[in-house]
């Protein structure tokens, strides 16, 4: 099974300062068939204008990954934490026992980035967070692991559930194959480009949910950049 949910058709949420696309249901946005998807609860697509951002607040028992697609974010969390995710890098986050923490576009462009949540399959755990960065000529014509918590996914950031954030970057006629173990899912997500899944036509920024499916073909009709969430 392969569904596909349009940009234009997610959830919104818009003031003076950020711009947001919520995949599934977030904040007031609420639609009872778009809950999540396996262990992924949020992924959203926000536009955050300079020196802008979200203030301090706290999160419990979540793995909170941040994919930066243009720009910068800028992070501070009350374990003394900070740091600077440009383009091309990953944040994450495990908020485990709470963590309270800040995240800014302190940058003179707007900042484009997904936040996406993963419910852990490990409760009150310590918190932490680490970045990343994964060069996009690394990822040409290749799924690489970005975040997981799967075995042998050594290079990746460390998240606790048996879930696997990958990206790649395909070329306009390049092809890639993910395998999908027996009872896993995937959710699939184009930053940027035009692809196919399994021979289905996708435009960037769409979301694909994915079952009962052996494998994955996806195929670049355009230059692309793709993340892919492997979950149980």
């Amino acid at each position: 099974m392969i569904q596909i949910t349009a940009f234009d058709r997610m959830g919104r949420f818009r003031n003076d300062w950020l711009n947001a696309r919520y995949h599934f249901s977030f904040a007031e946005y609420h639609d009872p068939a778009r809950m999540g998807w396996g262990p992924l609860r949020v992924w959203n697509d926000d536009t955050i204008e300079p020196g802008q951002g979200f203030g301090m607040h706290g999160h419990r028992d979540m793995e909170i990954i941040t994919y930066v697609r243009r720009g910068a974010v800028t992070h501070q969390d009350h374990l003394g934490n900070e740091g600077r995710t440009e383009a091309g890098a990953v944040q994450v986050m495990s908020a485990g026992t709470g963590i309270l923490h800040a995240e800014y576009n302190l940058e003179a462009e707007p900042t484009q980035l997904f936040q996406i949540w993963i419910e852990p399959n490990q409760l009150r755990v310590a918190p932490r967070w680490d970045q990343r960065s994964f060069p996009k000529s690394a990822r040409s014509g290749l799924l690489v692991p970005l975040a997981s918590g799967r075995p042998g996914d050594d290079q990746a950031l460390p998240i606790h559930q048996d879930a696997a954030l990958l990206g790649a970057t395909l070329m306009a006629g390049q092809s890639v194959t993910h395998k999908l173990e027996s009872g896993r899912r995937a959710y699939l997500v184009a930053a940027s480009g035009r692809y196919q899944v399994n021979g289905r036509e996708v435009a960037a920024r769409d979301g694909v949910s994915v079952s009962d499916e052996d494998a994955l073909t996806i195929s670049a009709i355009e230059d692309s950049e793709l993340l892919l969430a492997d979950l149980p």
